[in-house]
């Protein structure tokens, strides 16, 4: 009896640290119904919110870097990237190289998608910049990045069989990637539909219409920080009572 109930203590064992493993890769919503159906179905989102950030010139910074340390690097950043999308219900899609990618509004939607986003690449600016000013106290170089973000309909879904992979398709990724393109590093440059969604609650520059590559002319705004009427700090970067009050229903996720 007692080899049987630690054969079954394993067991569970064994399936907690499985469901844990799935989760780390997938959105909780998503494994639940992975685990339950054997399979997810692709879902159509009328809008959320895509981030794309990259680090300007990476490519020479690694040249002057060890490998090792170039990879704990990239794992320190990504990993308070990761604290920092966590905190604001923005679920983390990937990483390709020194890139980060990121999507607010799903698998949980949420009207206040598009300002969550925008919170979410402000504080990673100022994650940077503090990295940077110790950086150049040790005469380092400093690691800026470019954020861009576009608001739109997307596509969602898992793709694989053994490494399962939760990605977004559609071209609002294609605008999103765009925006980060034609940033200026240490900066976030939104889209006209992102600008739409959260003038009212942050001071934002107008550029105009940037003529891109891929996409030709497109709108494009830089995202300052918040209004100084919602904001708790001096940076802009914390919401107040004021902000809560004001647009906390919309800031609500939908399960």
């Amino acid at each position: 009896m007692a080899g049987q109930d630690e054969i079954n203590a394993q067991l569970t064992l064994e399936k907690y640290r499985s469901d844990q493993l799935l989760l780390n890769i997938l959105p909780t919503k998503v494994s639940e119904e992975l685990k339950d159906n054997g399979t997810v179905e692709p879902k159509f989102f009328s809008s959320a919110s895509v981030m794309f950030a990259d680090f300007s010139g990476f490519t020479k910074l690694s040249e002057t870097m060890d490998p090792k340390s170039l990879i704990e690097l990239l794992n320190k950043y990504f990993s308070a990237f990761d604290s920092i999308t966590m905190n604001h219900k923005v679920e983390k899609i990937k990483t390709i190289g020194d890139a980060y990618m990121c999507v607010s509004g799903l698998p949980e939607e949420s009207r206040g998608h598009a300002i969550r986003m925008c919170l979410v690449a402000l504080e990673i600016q100022q994650y940077l910049g503090r990295a940077n000013t110790q950086r150049e106290k040790l005469r380092m170089p400093p690691w800026d990045m470019r954020i861009g973000i576009h608001s739109g309909p997307v596509i969602a879904g898992v793709v694989g069989e053994r490494k399962f992979t939760y990605d977004v398709w559609g071209d609002s990724v294609n605008i999103a990637a765009v925006m980060g393109q034609y940033c200026e590093p240490g900066k976030v440059n939104i889209s006209g539909t992102t600008y739409q969604n959260v003038s009212a609650v942050f001071e934002i520059e107008k550029r105009g219409a940037v003529e891109s590559t891929k996409k030709g002319n497109l709108e494009m705004f830089f995202l300052n920080r918040l209004k100084p009427e919602f904001s708790a700090d001096q940076f802009g970067l914390k919401t107040n009572d004021l902000f809560e009050k004001t647009f906390g229903s919309r800031m609500k996720i939908y399960q």
